[in-house]
């Protein structure tokens, strides 16, 4: 991997981590246009995944430190029942974790049809997501679940996790605004876990992957991200996520096509 192909790859990375068209789907499809191998870039894969978590930090800072503070004050409070609603949402996708992570992991292969279904799916949540009539409703445990059911189901690559987390929790009444900073948020931990995971069980004989290369798609990711995600949660508080629909269509269709020809 050269260093424009690591910066090309954080770009991707951090913009469709927070855009509702499958940052897993998009690395796939670029992992094959590129001819890179997705054991040799384990360190580069950590280090755009935790770019995209600093990218949230950064934009949700003051929820974050509100909602810490509600939790050390140890009571039961508005803070507390939300990081509470998290806690819940990631019980889905940390079973997935610890029960089919070869299972999830062997389908990473750069399988287009698959890479291509799955973001036909995502078209499909998001249209009739952005059809749901905007609603008031809260992030209730009940809600948190579901939409961490979402979020489990997004490990297939190609089915986007802000996509599906959103539409599904637009599609359950949430209110825009709360859906979109709950997904964001509720992903954070996920992340850090697997990272944290993937670093134990990383050979000590190191990476292929030079310094630069790793900085240049470090900082491609964060920049990125953090654009990214102030754009998403005005996308999803103004209702426009048909045109999204329609793109993950046509990159659906296009890698289903390629896989045939």
């Amino acid at each position: 991997m050269s260093v424009l192909e690591a910066i090309i790859m954080g770009i991707l990375q951090g913009l469709t981590e927070f855009l509702p068209v499958s940052s897993s789907g998009h690395l796939e499809l670029a992992n094959v246009l590129f001819g890179i191998e997705g054991e040799s870039n384990l360190q580069f894969t950590m280090a755009v995944h935790f770019a995209t978590v600093l990218s949230t930090i950064t934009v949700f800072w003051k929820p974050i430190g509100e909602l810490l503070r509600g939790v050390f004050r140890f009571r039961m409070n508005d803070e507390t029942r939300y990081v509470l609603n998290i806690i819940v949402s990631m019980i889905p996708i940390g079973l997935v974790g610890l029960f089919f992570k070869d299972e999830i992991e062997n389908l990473f292969t750069g399988n287009l049809r698959l890479v291509g279904s799955m973001l036909l799916l995502t078209a499909c949540l998001l249209f009739f997501a952005d059809r749901a009539k905007p609603r008031t409703g809260k992030i209730t445990t009940g809600r948190a679940f579901v939409i961490g059911i979402a979020q489990a189901c997004a490990a297939l690559p190609g089915l986007s996790r802000s996509g599906a987390t959103i539409s599904t929790g637009l599609l359950l009444g949430v209110q825009r605004s709360e859906v979109s900073k709950f997904s964001f948020l509720m992903v954070l931990i996920p992340i850090i876990g697997m990272n944290f995971l993937e670093l134990l069980d990383m050979p000590a004989a190191g990476s292929s992957i030079g310094t630069w290369q790793l900085v240049g798609g470090f900082v491609a990711a964060y920049v990125t991200g953090t654009l990214a995600c102030r754009w998403m949660i005005g996308i999803v508080n103004r209702g426009k996520l048909k045109w999204f629909a329609l793109y993950c269509a046509l990159v659906g269709l296009v890698s289903i096509i390629t896989f045939f020809c």
